[in-house]
């Protein structure tokens, strides 16, 4: 059995370009005691992957040269022989950027968005296990939920509004009654977020950040989830108000960069904290677990009654995933970035 692999050359500089990856194949063993072999039908691609491919260690391991860059996936199991799993079923791995991985199983059901777990179904499309049912879904919930301490009448910015996370954040800020606002980078974006998604307002982040804030959070910034960084990051938080708080989930603007540049903003970020006596917390899915239960009731709960919707961006083909990656990292996707690499028996 052979698995083909997009598997990292060199840790890019700048923006990840096709020279950064090879396209190879790979023989598979047959699965050993206590494991599975599961083929990918869907690869998410994720803002995060990004600082993997540094070659530093952070809040997890780098990507390695010569691997397959670090990614989750939802597969169908061809093989087992790991007890409680059957051929046929659907699973999420972190099989990486690859259609055909072994997986230890004695991780299942484990605490981290890492372990494996079974995809039921009949709940959603399965595709939806890596997106709006899966870690991205979650990191919304979690922040809102879980930090936000977000109050009836509030009001949450959110960056990235028409991305996997911030589109679920938005939401679920309506649901608690809250007023939501956002940025995101095109017309089509906008009238999404505010018509199909139901936002209180929405401006576009190549625009006038300052007038934008004015127009739409007139009352100020209670809560900003931030996703981006950069100058949407400053234009927000000249907005917050008294108490505001302030969620760190991305910074998808300096990804690309070789560090901190421009003026030391320190003093600005850190005046304005004990001025209006501001909260910033960061947030990490995997510290949230405890949630995870919740998350998938409310959240399924609340796609079957329509209260929250979601949309997915499907690129057929491993070949084809440096240049969607590099157009996440530009903003050129619409919704849940999602590769093809199998058929959906499902669907």
């Amino acid at each position: 059995m052979k698995s083909r692999q997009m598997v990292l050359r060199r840790y890019p500089t700048g923006m990840p370009s096709a020279a950064d990856f090879d396209l190879i194949e790979a023989e598979v063993a047959e699965p050993g005691e206590g494991e599975i072999l599961v083929r990918t039908i869907y690869l998410s691609l994720d803002p995060y992957m990004r600082g993997r491919m540094t070659g530093l260690k952070s809040y997890a391991d780098p990507a390695e040269i010569g691997k397959p860059v670090p990614g989750e996936v939802v597969g169908q199991v061809v093989a087992s022989r790991a007890a409680g799993y059957r051929e046929g079923e659907f699973v999420t791995a972190y099989s990486g950027w690859q259609t055909l991985a072994r997986h230890q199983v004695s991780a299942a059901g484990g605490p981290g968005w890492a372990s494996i777990k079974k995809v039921d179904p009949h709940l959603a499309p399965i595709s939806t296990a890596v997106g709006v049912l899966g870690m991205p879904g979650h990191t919304a919930y979690a922040g809102v939920i879980g930090m936000s301490d977000l109050r009836p009448g509030e009001t949450l910015f959110v960056s990235a509004a028409s991305g996997a996370v911030g589109s679920v954040v938005g939401q679920i800020a309506k649901i608690r009654g809250a007023r939501a606002i956002g940025v995101a980078g095109s017309e089509e974006k906008i009238a999404y977020v505010t018509g199909e998604l139901g936002f209180d307002g929405c401006f576009n982040h190549k625009g006038d950040l300052a007038a934008g804030f004015r127009a739409h959070a007139q009352k100020g910034v209670d809560v900003n989830f931030e996703n981006v960084g950069g100058d949407v990051f400053w234009a927000c938080y000249n907005a917050m108000n008294l108490c505001g708080r302030i969620i760190v989930c991305g910074g998808i603007a300096g990804y690309n960069g070789p560090g901190p540049h421009g003026p030391d903003r320190t003093m600005l970020l850190l005046g304005g904290m004990i001025s209006k006596r501001m909260k910033m917390m960061g947030l990490l899915v995997s510290d949230w677990m405890n949630l995870r239960e919740d998350f998938i009731r409310d959240v399924s709960g609340w796609i079957r009654s329509g209260d929250l919707k979601y949309r997915e961006d499907i690129v057929e083909g491993l070949e084809n995933t440096v240049t969607a990656f590099q157009g996440l990292l530009q903003g050129a996707n619409f919704g849940k970035l999602l590769i093809r690499v199998a058929d959906d028996p499902t669907r």
